[in-house]
């Protein structure tokens, strides 16, 4: 697992946890659910046999796409509707087409989401009928206010700076009240740059850490559902 110093640790919180902080925005992939559980590695292996397929390459070549993609536009999925024209909806429901049975319930998640006052939504790039599956089979659905998802988005990608503001003001958010958990680190310099608190999920992924700065970072995990649990309970 990549490893670099978190400017806080699990009993020592960042000032930028403050008591006013009531909106809480979650990521979902690798971050609600633990990464080890690896669904979204199915994902992944979809999507790369979605570009091996649509572009007629072999595996490694599709995999440079793949990610090259990702890194450039934000999603494989961006990236592909940009340079060759993928309609959004086949594309979604067929890297989504995976077995959920690796995602169980996880009660140390639900009663750290639960024991944070104030509003909780999920911020993805993944459509909503995936969202919904994955947090009901972890046991939280009940316990969000909404989901705003790639469809939400009008399918532009975080980090794209605009979606923030399309998410800011659909929910009317004030960015300085808000907490935003990520493990795609460059996800978080947007939320950090309008007055968010930040919260990176450090899978060990190089994908994830990608674009770090410690300076947008207010706090690291490798497990959400630990760091939450204690965080929540020591406010």
């Amino acid at each position: 697992m990549t490893s670099i110093s978190a400017p806080a640790t699990d009993t020592e919180y960042h000032d930028a946890f403050h008591k006013d902080r009531d909106t809480w925005v979650f990521d979902l992939d690798n971050t609600l659910y633990a990464a080890e559980c690896s669904l979204f590695d199915q994902i992944d292996r979809k999507i790369g046999e979605y570009v091996q397929s649509l572009l007629q390459l072999d595996a490694p070549e599709a995999r440079k796409v793949q990610k090259g993609y990702l890194l450039e536009f934000g999603t494989t999925l961006s990236g592909l509707m940009a340079n060759h024209k993928v309609d959004p909806a086949h594309y979604l429901a067929s890297v989504h087409d995976v077995d959920f049975s690796p995602i169980q319930h996880d009660e140390k998640l639900r009663a750290g989401i639960k024991a944070l006052d104030g509003r909780k939504l999920v911020f993805t790039n993944a459509d909503h009928p995936y969202a919904t599956e994955i947090m009901k089979r972890l046991g939280v659905l009940d316990l969000f206010d909404d989901i705003f998802d790639i469809v939400a988005a009008d399918l532009k990608p975080k980090p794209t700076a605009s979606v923030y503001d399309t998410f800011i003001n659909k929910y009317d958010i004030d960015p300085d009240r808000a907490v935003m958990f990520e493990d795609m680190v460059r996800n978080l310099k947007p939320a950090h740059d309008l007055g968010m608190a930040t919260v990176w999920v450090n899978t060990g992924s190089i994908w994830g850490v990608a674009e770090y700065d410690a300076d947008y970072v207010h706090a690291e995990t490798p497990r959400l559902n630990n760091w939450l649990y204690d965080f929540a309970h020591s406010r």
